[in-house]
């Protein structure tokens, strides 16, 4: 099982320092980031998601315990390191650029090119490995700013696989999207991790769908952080304990969130 973990902290307390003050947002925190294997990160706004991937992906440091990325501290990569192992999509806009889809793509080989820039036959070849798995073939001579968000999405995702990291993260892929792209993008997701043996980690408010579509959840509440499979979720009967409302109820027999006078 060991050459299968690509990431584990276990347990790690998050949050901030200020000086000499300092805020726990979450602690005892384990996890544990398999091959093969996507995982959706679940919980209410401000529960401490983007404080959660800030710390596993070392742009800050956890208040207490060490994140092992292939059993060695992450505070021990280089930045270039790092790169090569670790492949982040957040949501920040786009900066304005005339770059096409193609180009934006390419951008995912920095961490293995030489101080120009210039791609090598591998890197095309990596390039046109993430825009087949994507299936964007006909977006490619496209501006960035010609496309959809949906579409957006998927070339940012094809940018992280170009990257050819074992473990990618993005943070709240689905934000802005409709149902329908939502199930299509997490579907893909899923088709990635099982086709690359990547592990993917994503944020996310879409729980039903996740929970539809994911080989393991975290789920952050106040009182604990808890990694599991879907169904091992639903016995725990956490996702009744998400949200502080009459109104919302987590429905265990359909395994999904049902509302109003559907709850009594």
């Amino acid at each position: 099982m060991e050459n299968q973990i690509i990431l584990e902290a276990n347990p790690i307390s998050i949050g901030y320092r200020n000086k000499n003050i300092q805020k726990i947002v979450a602690s005892d925190v384990k996890i544990i980031m398999q091959k093969g294997t996507l995982i959706a990160l679940i919980g209410v706004n401000g529960i401490g998601k983007s404080t959660l991937l800030k710390t596993i992906t070392g742009i800050q440091k956890p208040l207490d315990g060490t994140v092992l990325l292939h059993q060695k501290n992450i505070d021990n990569y280089s930045a270039k390191d790092l790169a090569q192992q670790m492949s982040v999509v957040l949501t920040d806009s786009l900066p304005p650029s005339n770059l096409t889809v193609f180009e934006l793509i390419a951008l995912g080989r920095q961490p293995y090119t030489n101080w120009l820039g210039t791609l090598t036959t591998e890197d095309i070849v990596k390039v046109n490995e993430a825009i087949r798995l994507t299936q964007i073939e006909h977006l490619v001579h496209l501006k960035h700013f010609e496309i959809s968000d949906g579409q957006l999405q998927k070339v940012l995702i094809a940018r992280a696989l170009a990257q050819d990291t074992p473990l990618i993260i993005l943070d709240e892929p689905t934000t802005h999207l409709d149902l329908l792209h939502k199930f299509s993008l997490l579907q893909l997701l899923q088709k990635l991790a099982k086709e690359t043996d990547k592990c993917i980690l994503f944020s996310t408010h879409d729980i039903d769908l996740a929970i539809q579509l994911c080989d393991e959840m975290i789920v952050m509440t106040p009182e604990k952080t808890i990694q599991a499979q879907p169904c091992q979720l639903i016995e725990t009967g956490i996702f009744n304990t998400l949200f502080d409302h009459k109104n919302i109820g987590f429905d265990r027999e359909k395994g999904k969130f049902i509302f109003g006078n559907a709850v009594d």
